[in-house]
């Protein structure tokens, strides 16, 4: 288990549409399959799936409208 501190400028507005000056980042496995089963059960998704060289990003609002970001990590060295 790991924790991460990832500061963002003041002004960023990587947390929208949430109000929220932060947010909780969860590692998981097969991202498209938890998206779709959680917006079957009526999860608001944020935007589309991203995808870099580290991994799989997808975003999630929790029942308070906090964003959470969903990481599935690519690189053996993350997981």
């Amino acid at each position: 288990c790991s924790t991460q501190w990832s500061p963002m400028q003041e002004d960023t507005d990587y947390f929208q549409p949430s109000e929220s000056t932060f947010m909780m980042i969860f590692r998981v496995e097969n991202l498209v399959e938890l998206l779709g089963a959680l917006k079957e059960e009526g999860v608001t998704i944020v935007g589309e799936i991203e995808e870099y060289d580290y991994g799989k990003f997808g975003w999630i609002l929790d029942p308070d409208g906090n964003k959470l970001e969903l990481w599935e990590p690519i690189d053996k060295a993350f997981l």
